[in-house]
């Protein structure tokens, strides 16, 4: 386990930096919520770029005082250079009494990602994107807000691993230890949405996603069947916003069906 974190370090180190220097730019910026995901990716951030990455703290009024703390912690310990930025105000002008939790989770999210699309032109920097594997394939995510980003790192490294690998990166013990929360209203868990563990969701995924397993060969296994429900049914109903915008084909050569050059192309 060890020589593979060690490998998968490495790799994503050199990951970032190939993807941010080939556009030219030097600078990258993280939205750091004092959760897992967006520690383990400052950690690999700080090793690739230093004293040029920039980290953001984005927290509203129903942000846990622990998502500030936690994220600062980080810092210190790392020696992450980071700025606090509150969305309270934005929020505070658009909400109203009308708006479920849902809705206003999203608007906080879309909110932080404007803000950090916003910084990260004022720096110059590459925003980088924090959603795992899990989240990535179950939807688990608001589009256009902490679904974005211009490169993401751990978008293919499972949730459940991502606590293994925080481990080994020395990442605090206060951030490892305490429930997934995406933190968009108070008391909210991410285990508690979605009604099972990230490692009970991880394993269906492993079998379904990456063995190609059937929902019967699931069954056969031992699995229960509302839990593979669930992750198969979200995988389906998600998968737009894992794809850009579709684009109706009207000329000879359309952009995303024939005109397909990579993002880094060059003259």
């Amino acid at each position: 386990m060890q020589r593979r974190f060690e490998l998968l370090e490495k790799f994503l180190v050199n990951f970032l930096k190939d993807e941010v220097y080939k556009t030219s730019l030097t600078n990258a910026i993280v939205g750091l919520s004092g959760g897992i995901d967006s520690a383990v990716v400052a950690v690999l951030a700080k090793k690739a770029f230093d004293k040029s990455l920039l980290c953001v703290m984005m927290p509203s009024q129903f942000s846990s005082k622990e998502s500030i703390t936690d994220a600062k912690e980080l810092c210190e310990k790392f020696d992450l250079r980071y700025e606090i930025v509150s969305i309270e105000p934005m929020l505070k002008a658009y909400i109203n009494g009308g708006m479920n939790n849902l809705r206003i989770g999203n608007l906080s999210a879309r909110l932080r990602m404007a803000t950090l699309y916003d910084i990260s032109a004022r720096e110059n920097a590459l925003v980088i994107g924090t959603s795992n594997k899990s989240e990535l394939l179950l939807g688990y995510g608001t589009l256009f807000g902490d679904l974005a980003s211009a490169i993401n790192p751990i978008g293919d490294i499972y949730k459940s691993d991502i606590f293994k690998f925080a481990e080994y990166l020395g990442v605090p013990k206060s951030i490892i230890s305490k429930p997934p929360s995406a933190d968009l209203w108070e008391n909210q868990k991410d285990e508690d949405d979605l009604g099972y563990t990230y490692e009970q969701i991880d394993k269906v995924l492993e079998k379904y996603v990456d063995e190609r397993l059937s929902k019967d060969e699931l069954l056969d296994m031992g699995f229960e069947e509302r839990l593979c429900d669930l992750v198969i049914n979200k995988i389906y109903q998600n998968q737009f916003k894992r794809k850009p915008p579709v684009i109706a084909k009207v000329s000879q050569r359309s952009i995303g069906h024939d005109f397909l050059y990579p993002r880094d192309v060059k003259m």
